[in-house]
This record gives C-alpha cells, structure tokens and sequence, in this order.
C-alpha cells in the first residue's frame, strides 16, 4: 500500500493538473514520471476522470436539459445534412451521367434546386461551426461551479470564459434557443461565483482572527533574533536577517491569502470593487475592536499581556501584507487610522492593567515585552514613540514599586542586625566583607587575626543592596532609546529617592523603635558615618555602568551623605534623650531625708549607681566621633545638675535641713570628681565641670553661709557666686527658713541660733529687694 506521503504527493500532482492549463502542464507530467508508484498514480489519475466525468455528466443533465436537446438536435440535422451531401453528390453524378441526355430546361431546374441545397448545407455547416465554440466551454464551466472545493482556485478564469461565451462566443452563434438558454444562466452563474468567492474570503478573515495570535508570535521572534544580546547571537552564530526569514514562517506561510486575491479579482470584473473594499475594511475594523480588548485579568501573568501583544501584532502584520500585496485594497490612511485607535486603546488598556502590578519583576518583564511590540510594529512602519512614552511614565511606577520592594529588604536587614562589630577570623573572610563594601583602614589591615571591623553586618548589606535597586534601574532603562547622559540622571535621581525616603525613613524606624539601646544607638552612628564615607564609592560605580563621569556638567548628585548625616545626626539625639531617660530613671530613686541633722561621708548609692552607669557608657563611645561622645557627656552632665537642682527645689520638699545640704553637696562633689576624671577624651581642662557650675556655687553659697558676700558683690562679672539667681537662693533659704522656726522653741535658748535666724530673715528680705529690682 502506498504510504500517506505518497497520496498526499499524488493528490498534490491531480490537482495541479485540474487547475493548470495545458500549455503549462508539462513540469507537471514530468514529476510523474520522474516520481515512483507511476502505476498507481494513473489508477489515481484513471479514476479521478471517471469522477469528472460522472459529475460533468450529471451537471450538465440538471442544469443543461434544454442546451442537450439542442445539441442533440444539431446533431441530428448534422446527419440529416451528411446524408443529403451524400444524395447531392450522386444526383450530381447522375446529372453528369444523364445530363447529356435531358433537356437543357430540365438540366438548368435541377442544377439549380442542387445549387439551393448546397449552400443550404454550407450554410449550417458555418452556424455549425460557431456554435461549437459555446458547446465546448459550457461543460468546463458547469465542471468549475459544481465541485467549489475542488476548483475554487478557477473561479476567475470561469469569469472570464463566461465573459468570452456572453460577448464572443453566443453573438456568432446566433438566436437560437439553446443560446438564449446561456444568456439567461450567465448572469445566475456569476452570482453564484460571487457568492462562493465571498464565503472564502469570510473563511478567510475567519482564518486570519484565530491565526492573528501565531502571526504576532512569529513576527516578535524574528524580531527578537534581530535584537538578540551579544552572548545569544553568538550561539545561533550570527544569523543574517535571511537566514532567519528562512528558518521562521511568516504571515504568508501561516496564512493562505489567496481567497482575498481572488475575491478581489472577482468583485473587479464584475464592477463591484468598492463594495468589496468596504466590505473588507469594515469587518477587519469590527476584528480591530475585539483584538484591541484586553481580558480582565490580563494583568495577572507575563502570558496574558503576550497573547494580547501577539494579537495585535499579527494584525497589522496581515494588514500590511494585504496593503503591499494589493492594489487599493487597503491604503496607508486607512492602515494608519487603524493604528491611531489600536495605539490609543493599547496604551490605555497598559496603563490601566499595570497599575495593578505590585511585583517589579514582572513590570521589568512587562517592560522588555513593550519594547519588543514597539520594535516589531516600528520595523512595519508604525509610529511607536507613544509607546515610549508611556514606558517613561512606567518607569516612576517602577521606581515606587522598587522603593516598597527595597523598604522591606532594609527593614529586614535593620531588624536582624546584632549591632555588633563584624568578627573576621581569617583573610579569606577579610576579603569577602571588602569585597561587598568598599572599606580601608591601613591600621586594622596590620592587627593579626582574629579581628574586628568597626561596623555591623548591615552596612555591606545595606550597601549591597544600594547596589542591586542601581541595577535594578539600568535593567529598565536599557532600549527605551536613551542616551547615557538621560539613564545617568534617571539612575540617580531614583537613588536619590532610595535614599532620602525609603532607607532615611527605615534608620528612624531603627532609631525610634521602642526598646533600642544606647549601645545600639553607637553602632547606628558609627554604621552611618562609614556608609556616609562610601558615597562617593557609589557615584563612581552609577558613572562605570552609565560611562558618564561623574563630574558632568549638571549631572544629579547623589544625596547620600546627607542622609546618612541626618541618620546620625537622628541617632546622636535619641543617644542624648535615652541617656537623659536613664539619668532621670536614676534619679527617680533617689530617697533624701531633708530633715536630716547631720550629713553623709559618702555620696547616695543611686548616685553612685548612675556614675557606674555613666562610666560603663562613655566606655561604649570609643569608637564614636570625638565631637558625639564629648557632646553625649556634656549634655549628660548638664541634664543631671539641671535634674539636681530641680529635685532640690521641687515644690514637694517644703524642708531642708542643713544637714540634708551636706549629703547633697557630697553626692554633687561625686559627680564634679566624675566629671574630673575626663569620662571622654578632648575636653580642655575642667570645661566639663561647667555644667555643675550652677549646682557648685549655690551650695557653696548655703555652705559656707557667704550671704555678705554674695549680696556685695551681686551684678559685678567678678562676683564669686555669679551664677546663682536669686529667686533660686530665696526658694532655698525660704526651705530652711521654715526648718529652723520648726526648731524654734529649742533655738530661743541659744544665742547663735537666734542670730542666724535673724539674719536669715534679714537676707531673706534683701533677696525679695533685689528680685523686686531686676523686675522692674
């Protein structure tokens, strides 16, 4: 049995040889001889006649009944005339043979009724002669029409036979019966041609639509071939443009587009071109619209927003094909208002879709897909930049979708930081941490290992990652047609944004947070002063993969360093705020006996707690910036005289004791001896032990009971207790003051106690003097 290969072959062959001509049908014979199974090819063939035939046969028996009886009867006088030229011819003999022996009357009738019949017969031969034409072109039409499957590709050669018989062919034949028969199933079988041509052209939009989505999948392949990355040329070994023609198939591989040609050509002869055109310009408009409209969820996955690429693609791909392949079928207008609403539906069909996207991953994607439409439609000669717009547009969107993406990372990376030094055991370990952070200190190079780095782990994180959100932005800003210097500023600007919103706002979140410590807080300020000392790091590495320099005329800076300032600058204060919160939690424990007789030798145990804790903390601050620690201690010591004094005046203590004075002035001797003792490196001299100033003179002033002095000298810059206001002093005195009428009636009996409280009435009145004085 003959393989399916071979009977498709031969089925290929029979009907090249049903719809060729017979001056061209050489090559084709050739192939079947040249071929193998020659045998049962003319079995096939054989057989193939026999079903013509048959069908030729019962077509013309149902549609011609009347044309064969005319035939038939043509025939019938044709043997009628044969006879008669028989009998002509021997009457003529005999004429010959006998006209010697008739009259010359008699010879002269008879010649010339012979001379009659003769022209008779050459005249039905000649009508004859012209009808034969029209009798042998009827049944091949009658063929044509009655198996369309089979010769629709012969529709227009039927047109012009039927042309040929109407204008040629049945005028030379004259008015006969059978011939008015024709004329009158002429116009019948041209619209009958026309009816079947449309039903394959409506086949064929048919064909187009559900193939629209193959064709734009194949026309943005070759694209993509053509624009391929260096690395993936050189595997398909740089393929020319021909080559890759060759390889993938296009509009007209996928789809038969002879039905429109013939259409076209038919509606032509038949002076119906304009209604043909509107035809086909309408329903592909109607085809536009249902393509042009995206599924709702389109926006879900990367395929949804291809397929309706593709669609639209393979669209005007078959439209430009029809505009170069056809002649007024469709024109460059008509193509272009296409274009026109497809762009405007596209674009807003994208921006609607894309706004739902959270995942930067598939806007990227969605990006480089958007390209590659644009690129495919730009090769065909569409205008795109509307498409490159509004990928610009994309790119903020982008940017804040990255923003949320890295606000995430940086928060992880704060909230699983131990805020410890880097521990490094060994060289390899070294080089891996230098190579994630660009860090150089040529003293820690010379310590032997083990060894720590000054910052935590987040600082190379973060500084990773400062490096992925820069590539993450050139990925998008590669073929939207941009210059160096427009990515350039692109990059920077969203690093900008990446730094002084996203990873500014995630260091106060890591500063604010409740439960952070002071040592925390160190780690913070040293983490961000080395981060601030690698932006210029980062601006050398934006201008290497934009090969812009840096120092470009109005080229966008980066505002790292600023942030990473007001990071510490952030992280500087809450270190003074919790230190003041620790001072205050101290404090609060302190438990003074204000009626006490006799003072300490030592100074109070919270006292001496807090001065433990202050000294275990400015320990931390070695490797803080010298400016910060010296600035944390002042503001600590400032804020604990502030706290003393404020305890020492608050209105609760209604009494103090002269004793209570003394236990006082020893706890404040314990904090001047601490500030002494330099808690900080770079204070010059006993600058520190200003902050106590305050507290020191008010309490030399009750100590010593200097009031002569104090009331001498006030206002002079020379005065001895310059810094004791006297509302302060009269708020004071007055506390004693009531303790010493307490004791009032044991005082009477001693002279000394008496004079002292004269004179503290007596000073108590020149302090209300004075105060009244520098109000007014």
């Amino acid at each position: 049995m003959a393989s399916a290969e071979t009977a498709a072959e031969h089925e290929r062959i029979l009907r090249e040889i049903e719809s060729t001509d017979t001056n061209c049908i050489g090559p084709t014979l050739r192939s079947v001889y040249d071929g193998q199974e020659h045998g049962l090819f003319m079995d096939k063939l054989e057989g193939r006649i026999r079903n013509h035939d048959r069908e030729i046969e019962k077509m013309c028996n149902h549609h011609f009944q009347g044309f064969v009886d005319s035939i038939t009867e043509l025939l019938k006088v044709r043997g009628e005339a044969q006879k008669l030229k028989c009998q002509v011819t021997e009457t003529n003999q005999k004429l010959q043979n006998d006209g010697k022996e008739v009259c010359l009357l008699t010879s002269m009738d008879e010649l010339r009724q012979c001379r009659l019949q003769q022209r008779n017969i050459a005249t039905t031969i000649d009508k004859l002669t012209h009808c034969l034409p029209g009798t042998n072109i009827s049944p091949s039409i009658c063929a044509i029409i009655s198996d369309p499957a089979v010769f629709s590709p012969r529709y227009y050669p039927a047109l012009r036979t039927l042309e040929q018989l109407e204008e040629s062919c049945l005028p030379q034949a004259g008015s006969y019966r059978f011939c008015g028969i024709m004329s009158e199933n002429i116009p019948r079988l041209r619209t009958h041609i026309r009816d079947v041509s449309m039903s394959d052209l409506k086949d064929f939009l048919e064909s187009i639509r559900k193939h629209s989505d193959k064709i734009g999948e194949t026309a943005m392949k070759q694209v993509s071939l053509l624009f391929m990355p260096e690395e993936s040329k050189n595997t398909v070994m740089c393929l020319s443009l021909t080559h890759i023609i060759l390889q993938i198939p296009g509009a007209q591989d996928l789809v038969d587009f002879s039905p429109v040609y013939r259409c076209l050509h038919i509606y032509t002869v038949l002076g119906a071109r304009d209604t043909f055109e509107n035809y086909y310009r309408k329903q592909r408009r109607k085809q536009a619209r249902l393509v042009l409209q995206p599924h709702s969820n389109m926006h879900e996955t990367l395929e949804g927003y291809r397929r309706y690429f593709n669609q639209i693609v393979g669209f005007f791909v078959v439209e430009d094909h029809i505009l170069h392949t056809t002649q007024g079928l469709v024109n460059r207008a008509y193509v272009e208002e296409l274009w026109e609403l497809a762009l405007s539906k596209t674009i807003a069909a994208l921006r609607t879709h894309s706004s739902y996207c959270t995942d930067p991953d598939l806007i990227l994607d969605l990006k480089n897909l958007i390209v590659l439409f644009a690129d495919t439609l730009q090769g065909y000669g569409f205008p795109v930049n509307q498409l490159f717009d509004m990928l610009l547009e994309m790119r903020d969107q982008y940017g804040e979708i990255l923003l949320k993406k890295w606000n995430q990372s940086f928060r992880q990376i704060l909230d699983q930081d131990n805020y410890s030094p880097i521990p490094v055991a060994s060289p390899e370990e070294y080089q891996r941490i230098a190579g994630q952070f660009p860090f150089q200190d040529p003293e820690l190079d010379k310590m032997p290992f083990p060894k720590k780095l000054p910052f935590s782990e987040f600082v190379p994180k973060v500084y990773s990652q400062l490096k992925e959100f820069i590539y993450a932005c050139l990925k998008y800003s590669e073929d939207l047609h941009l210059s160096s210097t427009e990515i350039d500023d692109m990059i920077r600007k969203s690093t900008n944004l990446l730094l002084t919103r996203t990873l500014s706002h995630c260091l106060q979140y890591a500063i604010k947070k409740k439960n952070v410590g002071l040592a925390e807080l160190v780690q913070i300020i040293i983490n961000t002063t080395h981060l601030e000392q690698s932006c210029h790091y980062l601006e050398e590495f934006i201008s290497n993969i934009t090969n812009v320099p840096p120092d470009t005329i109005n080229a966008t800076k980066l505002y790292g360093t600023s942030t990473f300032k007001d990071a510490r600058h952030a992280a500087e204060e809450e270190i003074y705020t919790n230190l003041n919160q620790k001072i205050d939690q101290f404090l609060q424990l302190a438990d003074y006996d204000w009626t006490a007789a006799q003072g300490g030798a030592q100074a109070s145990d919270y006292l001496s707690d807090l001065i433990a804790f202050l000294c275990s903390t400015f320990a931390v601050f070695t490797h803080l910036p010298g400016k910060v620690a010296q600035t944390a201690c002042m503001s600590a010591c400032k804020h604990l005289s502030t706290s003393l004094l404020q305890l020492l005046l608050e209105g609760d203590v209604r009494q103090v004791s002269m004793g209570a004075l003394q236990q006082f002035n020893v706890d404040v001797k314990e904090c001047e001896r601490f500030a002494r003792a330099g808690p900080v490196p770079g204070f010059q001299g006993d600058t520190l032990l200003l902050a106590f100033i305050d507290l020191r003179q008010l309490l030399d002033l009750f100590t010593q009971w200097d009031w002569s002095t104090y009331l001498a000298d006030y206002g002079r810059p020379t005065c001895k207790y310059l810094r004791v206001n006297p509302q302060t002093a009269l708020t004071l005195l007055e506390k004693m003051k009531d303790t010493s009428r307490k004791n009032n009636m044991f005082a009477q009996f001693r002279k000394n106690e008496r004079d002292k409280q004269k004179l503290i009435d007596t000073v108590v009145k020149q302090l209300r003097n004075l105060i009244a004085t520098n109000q007014a």
